[in-house]
């Protein structure tokens, strides 16, 4: 097999530690859940119901992986990793926001903001999952560090570039 030639997909998921599989499992199952909160019709209503199914995300990965939560110092580091995001972590609310406009706002919000909220929940799981796995806890979180990973990966998933990225590492 040419190395330049991708791996089969039975190959690539032997291949990883199975605790990485399963934590890709809980996020994956979260941004289902985020996409649906990016349908809600009502502005801003619909990004607190995104940043809830984040923190559970967050909650339900330290809990597989035995750190201890908080919910605060969780919102705290979501915060200062997606805050310093620049204009790309502008667009979720940007697209919740449209939806005010009667009818075309609406629609343009429920055609963008689902797929937003997946790409910014998936990046963040895969920050989470990338910085446990390496023994990190919510309380040595280094967002500034971390930051550009959340940019690639939100940059990738909003590209539908995720699927194919998660098979070949």
């Amino acid at each position: 097999m040419d190395a330049a030639e991708p791996r089969p997909a039975t190959e690539v998921a032997e291949s990883r530690p199975a605790t990485e599989l399963e934590a890709l499992r809980i996020v994956n199952t979260y941004v289902g859940w985020s996409a649906g909160a990016g349908l809600i019709p009502i502005p801003l209503v619909d990004m607190a119901a995104i940043a809830g199914v984040q923190l559970k995300m967050i909650h339900a990965l330290s809990k597989f992986y035995g750190i201890p939560f908080s919910r605060e110092v969780a919102k705290s580091v979501i915060g200062a990793l997606v805050g310093g995001g620049g204009s790309s972590m502008l667009a979720a609310p940007a697209a919740s926001l449209v939806k005010i406009v009667p009818l075309v706002g609406q629609i343009a919000g429920i055609l963008t903001e689902p797929a937003l909220a997946a790409a910014s929940t998936y990046a963040l799981g895969r920050v989470f999952t990338q910085h446990f796995e390496t023994g990190g806890t919510l309380l040595n979180f280094d967002a500034e560090a971390l930051r550009r990973y959340y940019k690639e990966q939100f940059t990738m998933a909003k590209d539908g570039q995720q699927r194919t990225a998660a098979k070949n590492e």
